[in-house]
C-alpha cells in the first residue's frame, strides 16, 4: 500500500511539473510559442539558395540595356586569350578558335548576338587579311579585340588608323609583344573607355620577354534603335 501511494504521489507531481512547463512555454514572455514552422525549421535555419553568379563571372551585375563582358589577353606565348560576352564564351583555348596576334570578335550592338570571330597573325601573317576584315565591319557593330603573344609587328599605319577610328587610344602605340584589350565600334564619335594596354618592357615584364596578362570586365551599353 505504501509503495502504491508513493507511485501515486510521484505521478501527481510529474503531472504538475508538466503542466507548469506547458504554462511557462506558452504564456511566459521569456519563452516563444513553437509553431509548425519553428518545429520544421525556421527560414534562418533552412539552407539558402546561393544567388546565381553574374554573367561572365563578373564582380558586378549589369543594368538593363547593358551587355556584360569579360576579356582576358594572352599570357606570354603559352596561354591564349578569352572573350566572354553576355555569359557566352566567344573565343578561348577551349573553343580552339584563338591564335597568335589579334583575336577579334564582332557582336551585334543591338541584340548582342555573335556575328563573327577571326584571328590575325601580326608576327608572320599578312596584314591585308586584317585590313579586309576591318573594312567590311558595319557601323554599330561591337568590335572586341584581345592580343596574344605579338599584336604589332605587321600592324601597319592603315590598320592602326582604323582601330583609332573605332575609338582606340593605344592602337597607334602598339609595339612588339605588347598586351592589348579593346572594345570599340566603327563610327564611334568618342574614344572608347573599354581599353587596356601594357608595354613590353624588359625591366617590368612579369614573364620572360612578355608583360603581364590583362583582364577587363564591365558593362557595355546596347545600341538602341
Amino acid at each position: 500500500m505504501r509503495l502504491r501511494g508513493l507511485i501515486h504521489v510521484a505521478s501527481i507531481l510529474l503531472s504538475l511539473a508538466t503542466a507548469w512547463l506547458f504554462v511557462r512555454m506558452y504564456f511566459s514572455p521569456s519563452w516563444k510559442a513553437i509553431s509548425l514552422r519553428n518545429w520544421q525549421g525556421s527560414s534562418a535555419d533552412l539552407p539558402h539558395t546561393k544567388p546565381l553568379p553574374n554573367k561572365c563571372g563578373n564582380q558586378k551585375s549589369c543594368p538593363e540595356n547593358f551587355f556584360a563582358f569579360k576579356v582576358i589577353s594572352g599570357a606570354a606565348s603559352v596561354v591564349g586569350p578569352s572573350i566572354c560576352f553576355e555569359n557566352t564564351v566567344l573565343m578561348s583555348n577551349v573553343k580552339n578558335n584563338i591564335d597568335r596576334g589579334l583575336n577579334v570578335a564582332l557582336v551585334n550592338g543591338t541584340t548582342g548576338q555573335l556575328m563573327k570571330t577571326d584571328t590575325f597573325d601580326m608576327y608572320a601573317g599578312d596584314v591585308k587579311q586584317l585590313l579586309d576584315f576591318l573594312k567590311a565591319i558595319q557601323e554599330g557593330v561591337i568590335v572586341i579585340v584581345a592580343s596574344y603573344d605579338d599584336p604589332a609587328t605587321k600592324l601597319n599605319d592603315e590598320a592602326r588608323a582604323m582601330f583609332t577610328e573605332m575609338g582606340s587610344r593605344a592602337a597607334s602605340q602598339l609595339g612588339f609583344r605588347d598586351n592589348w584589350l579593346f572594345i570599340g565600334a566603327k563610327g564611334l564619335k568618342d574614344k572608347s573607355p573599354y581599353e587596356q594596354h601594357i608595354k613590353n618592357d624588359a625591366a617590368k615584364n612579369k614573364y620572360d620577354g612578355w608583360p603581364e596578362m590583362l583582364e577587363m570586365e564591365g558593362c557595355l551599353p546596347k545600341k538602341l534603335d
